[in-house]
C-alpha cells in the first residue's frame, strides 16, 4: 500500500485497486508513485495540461503513458531499440523524443503512438542528443556530447520542418566541454523567454544562451553550483534542477533575464533513486527515478515518484 499524499498517514490507498484516495474534504488524491514495467530504464518525462505523463526508455526508446489519477498505464509507442531521453509535449498532441546516443529526436502522434517525423542530427557515436525545450520558433535540444543544440524550426501552423531544415547552433561563449563526460543537459527558456538555459552536469554550471548565436554566459550563481545536474523545470522565476546522483532538486530563484540566480534551498525524498528528469502537474513534481548506480538487468524495478511543488 501507499501512503496518501499530503494527509494523515492513516488514510491509505490501496494502490492499484482503486483509482486514488479521497483527501478529508473529498478530493480526490493522486498516487504518489507509478510503477514501471521491469527493465524499462526510465529516463524523459512529459506532463501537459491533462493528468497524464509520458515517460520514455533508455533501453529501447520505448514511450510508456501513465494515468496520473490511478498511477496505471502502459507502453502506447514502441521504441526503434535506441534511447528516448528528454520529452516534450506541445499543444498539438505531439510527444518530441530525443534520442540520445542514436543522435536523432522523432515526433510521435500522442493519439495513435505513431512516429510522424524523425530527425538526424549528428553521427554517433560522438554524440548523445538529451533534452528538449520549445520556444514560439520551435524546438531546442541539447548534446551532452558536442557543444552544439539542434533547432527544429515550426512555423505558426505547427508544420513540421523537412529533415534538411534543421539548424545547428554551434555553442561558444563561456562554455567549455569536457571530453567524455555529460555537458549541456537539461534546457529551458529564461523566465522572460528571450533565452534559453542549459545546465552543464560535469562541472555542475548554468549558462544563459542567445539562441540566435549560440553564445552562453554563466550565470551567477555566487559560490554555488548544481553538479550532476540533469533535468530542468521552469516556473515564474523559479528553476528547479534535478541533480541525479545527489537525489536533490536544486530550488534557484533567477532574474528575469536568466543572468543571475540563488540556489534557495535543495530537496530531498527518501524515495528518490538518482531521478533524472522532471515535470509537473498542478502542485507536484513528478521524476522518473533512473537509477544510473544500479546495474540495468530485464528484471530490474523501476518508478517515476511524485513530491509537493517545494515554495
Amino acid at each position: 500500500m501507499k501512503r496518501a499524499f499530503g494527509i494523515s498517514a492513516a488514510l491509505v490507498c490501496l494502490g492499484m485497486l482503486v483509482p486514488a484516495c479521497q483527501s478529508a474534504a473529498g478530493d480526490p488524491v493522486l498516487p504518489t508513485a507509478i510503477e514501471l514495467p521491469a527493465g524499462f530504464r526510465p529516463e524523459g518525462i512529459a506532463i501537459g495540461s491533462e493528468p497524464v505523463a509520458y515517460i520514455g526508455s533508455m533501453a529501447d526508446g520505448s514511450i510508456y503513458r501513465a494515468d496520473l489519477k490511478t498511477g496505471q498505464g502502459a507502453v502506447f509507442s514502441r521504441g526503434p531499440g535506441t534511447q528516448a531521453l528528454g520529452l516534450q509535449l506541445d499543444n498539438r498532441g505531439r510527444l518530441f523524443v530525443a534520442g540520445g546516443t542514436g543522435g536523432d529526436a522523432r515526433v510521435i502522434d500522442t493519439h495513435t503512438g505513431d512516429v510522424l517525423a524523425k530527425y538526424q542530427f549528428a553521427t554517433p557515436p560522438d554524440t548523445f542528443v538529451n533534452d528538449i525545450v520549445f520556444t514560439p520558433a520551435g524546438a531546442w535540444f541539447t548534446d551532452s556530447r558536442a557543444p552544439v543544440l539542434y533547432h527544429l524550426p515550426i512555423g505558426p501552423d505547427g508544420t513540421l520542418p523537412q529533415p534538411d531544415a534543421v539548424v545547428r547552433r554551434p555553442l561558444t561563449g563561456d562554455i567549455a566541454y569536457v571530453p567524455e563526460a555529460f555537458n549541456a543537459n537539461g534546457i529551458v527558456r529564461t523566465p522572460d523567454g528571450a533565452a534559453l538555459i542549459i545546465v552543464q552536469s560535469v562541472t555542475g554550471r548554468l549558462f544563459r544562451v542567445d539562441p540566435a548565436t549560440g553564445v552562453a554566459r554563466q550565470i551567477d550563481l555566487g559560490t554555488e553550483s548544481v553538479p550532476e545536474g540533469d533535468g530542468l523545470f521552469l516556473r515564474d522565476n523559479t528553476l528547479y534542477v534535478v541533480q541525479n546522483r545527489r537525489n536533490a532538486i536544486a530550488v534557484i530563484t533567477l532574474d528575469p533575464a536568466g543572468t543571475k540566480g540563488k540556489v534557495e534551498r535543495r530537496v530531498t525524498d527518501s524515495r528518490f533513486d538518482v531521478p533524472a528528469t522532471i515535470a509537473a502537474y498542478e502542485n507536484r513534481l513528478y521524476l522518473p527515478n533512473a537509477r544510473f548506480d544500479t546495474p540495468p538487468e530485464p528484471t530490474t524495478p523501476y518508478n517515476a515518484v511524485a513530491i509537493e511543488l517545494p515554495r
